[in-house]
């Protein structure tokens, strides 16, 4: 089957969850003024003329599963070329799995986190910078069994606009597998970027799920999967 090109698929128009709205004031002066819109201070400057002051941009929150898997890797590159604009924030969140000592306080259990996974997230963390060095960007690590909820849950904490994650190819036998021996149900469970995972997280998440895959290097370009589509090609 061949697939659709969407040249100009754009993430950009993603609205953020707070908007700034100036509210009318009165005109006290001109009775002959009804409701002048208050859409920006003003402030004097010396020898000139009062200058509107510009108005405050409020970006989108965009969280990106990373690990040291090339699918993820991908993904954050997609994301820093495509999607993420200079006024958003960038969440890096690493998943992993809980130590034996999962009855502990979560302090300690944060302290029993292998810190070569805090050293991957200030690399990535450095690497977004140097790529795109006006967007802030901060990481997050969270522990559990099912990954698929998890992340989803962690989404929803940091309220999230859209959530970005790298997905591997997988045969039709295995697709046929997961269906077979899950029901036809989508498992919040999984490793990776794993076919499980990605799905739960694009048909749970309470924003906008991104699945993004990179095409073969003779063709280029990505692979898009959203709940409402799948495997879309945008040239890159």
């Amino acid at each position: 089957m061949g697939r659709t090109r969407m040249p100009n698929f754009c993430l950009n128009r993603i609205r953020p969850h707070v908007q700034i709205r100036s509210p009318p004031i009165q005109a006290k002066n001109n009775p002959s003024l009804a409701m002048i819109p208050a859409s920006a201070p003003k402030e004097k400057v010396p020898g000139g003329d009062d200058v509107a002051k510009p108005t405050p941009v409020i970006g989108r929150k965009i969280m990106i599963l990373v690990d040291s898997s090339l699918e993820a890797k991908n993904a954050l590159q997609w994301a820093l070329t495509h999607t993420v604009q200079s006024h958003d924030l960038l969440v890096l969140l690493y998943v992993t799995k809980p130590s034996s000592s999962s009855s502990k306080q979560d302090e300690d259990s944060k302290r029993e986190i292998n810190p070569r996974i805090f050293e991957f997230l200030a690399s990535m963390e450095n690497t977004c910078k140097m790529k795109r060095p006006e967007v802030q960007v901060e990481v997050a690590v969270a522990q559990g069994k099912e990954k698929g909820a998890i992340i989803v849950e962690e989404s929803k904490k940091h309220d999230v606009s859209l959530l970005v994650l790298g997905q591997k190819k997988k045969s039709m036998t295995w697709r046929l597998i997961m269906m077979w021996t899950h029901g036809g149900r989508v498992v919040a469970g999984g490793g990776g970027g794993g076919g499980g995972v990605v799905e739960y997280c694009i048909q749970n998440a309470s924003c906008m799920a991104i699945a993004v895959r990179r095409k073969s290097k003779k063709l280029g370009g990505y692979l898009i999967t959203t709940k409402r589509q799948k495997d879309f090609w945008l040239l890159a």
